[in-house]
This record gives C-alpha cells, sequence and structure tokens, in this order.
C-alpha cells in the first residue's frame, strides 16, 4: 500500500497528492507530517523535508523523484507523453516553474506571508532572477489547452499548486503579478480547478489554511 506524507499547505505534497489522485492511485494519506529535524523524523525522509512516500518497506523522498517513481511503478496512467522529446519538455518546464520560478520566489514568502522582511538588495535580485526565470516559461507553454499540449501532465499538477502563489507574492511583493504579461494563465489555472483532483487538494489547502487562524 503507498502512504503519502506531508500536510496540506505544502505545494509539493499537493503536486504529489494530484499526480497521484490522476493517475488513479489507491493510498493512504497523513497529512499531519511536518518538516523537522528530529532523529526519528530523519530516519523516514533523511532531510526532514516533505512530501515522502512509504511502500513496501521503503521510504521515498522529494517530489519529483516520487512522481517519476510512480510514472515507472504505474504506468497505466500516465502522466508524461511517450514521445521522448515531449516527455523531456514536460520535464524542463517543471524545472522552470520549480527550480526558477518558486523558489527564486520563496525568498519573498517570510516578508510577504509572515511579516518576516528581506533587504531591497534580495527583493530586487528575486525580481530580476524572476523576470528570467518566466521569460523561459513563456517560451516553452502552449496552454493547448494543458501547458505542455493537449493532454493532462506532470507539469500541470506543479503549475496548479505553485504558479498561484508566486503570482501572490509577487503582486504582494511588487504591487504587480509576475504573471500579469501571460493572459492565458488565470483561465487556464481556473480550468484545472474544475478537475476532481484538482478541486479536492485546493479545497483541503483552504480549510487547512483557515484552521491555521483559528
Amino acid at each position: 500500500m503507498l502512504r503519502l506524507c506531508g500536510f496540506h499547505i505544502s505545494n509539493y505534497f499537493n503536486k504529489t497528492r494530484i499526480a497521484m489522485m490522476e493517475k488513479g492511485l489507491e493510498f493512504e494519506l497523513d497529512a499531519n507530517c511536518r518538516p523537522s529535524q528530529a532523529p526519528e523524523f530523519l530516519a523516514r525522509t533523511p532531510m526532514g523535508k516533505i512530501p515522502f512516500l512509504e511502500t513496501d518497506g521503503a521510504v521515498l523522498s522529494e517530489s519529483q523523484a516520487i512522481c517519476e517513481y510512480l510514472e515507472d511503478a504505474y504506468p497505466q496512467k500516465p502522466l508524461y507523453p511517450r514521445d521522448p522529446l515531449e516527455r523531456a519538455r514536460v520535464r524542463e518546464l517543471i524545472i522552470y516553474i520549480e527550480l526558477h520560478i518558486e523558489l527564486v520566489a520563496r525568498r519573498l514568502y517570510g516578508d510577504v506571508f509572515f511579516k518576516r522582511p528581506v533587504s531591497e538588495e534580495t527583493r530586487e535580485e528575486v525580481k530580476k532572477q524572476l523576470a528570467k526565470g518566466v521569460r523561459a516559461l513563456q517560451t516553452r507553454v502552449k496552454f493547448a489547452p494543458y501547458i505542455a499540449g493537449a493532454e493532462l501532465t506532470l507539469a500541470d499538477c506543479a503549475a496548479f499548486v505553485h504558479l498561484p502563489l508566486v503570482g501572490l507574492a509577487t503582486k504582494l511583493a511588487y504591487g504587480d503579478d509576475v504573471f500579469a504579461g501571460m493572459p492565458q494563465m488565470k483561465p487556464y489555472l481556473a480550468m484545472l480547478g474544475e478537475r476532481p483532483a484538482f478541486r479536492r487538494v485546493n479545497e483541503d489547502r483552504k480549510a487547512a489554511q483557515a484552521a491555521m487562524k483559528t
């Protein structure tokens, strides 16, 4: 039995959960795991991060590694195209989204979401790096209707959980959504949000956020 561990506010946990639901996998969910450096937690996930997947006595961490494993282990409903170049294009999109956009914007989160100010130098550096990431993304997105083309892929799972958060962070930090120059983005994300797996994960995220405020 597959068991996915994490918590509902984590975008990387949510990406993995959406992928598993879209693949039609049966799995247990432990949504009470938070990152920790406690020895007993590190025994399960070596970096102390979430999500991690427990399967057949083994534990696998890092969301992308988990999703790649699931593609190999459960190929019946793939989230990658069959063509090698198109598969690589999906991976390329995920790298742009996660490494060159979300990870860069994450440096703003403490400031805009938790009132932990960052320096003006950091703000300007992030703004410059984000512009590069968004420019790269624009050269590859298709919105036809999915981000990589006609079929839903893992790149859509990543886009849905990461890009709205980045857009909100940049609007709060700079007064402008970094994706304002991509008018297709909002209807695309809204379309994804109508899919049952995406909608369920988003609802759970909102409920968890509301519970934290009470």
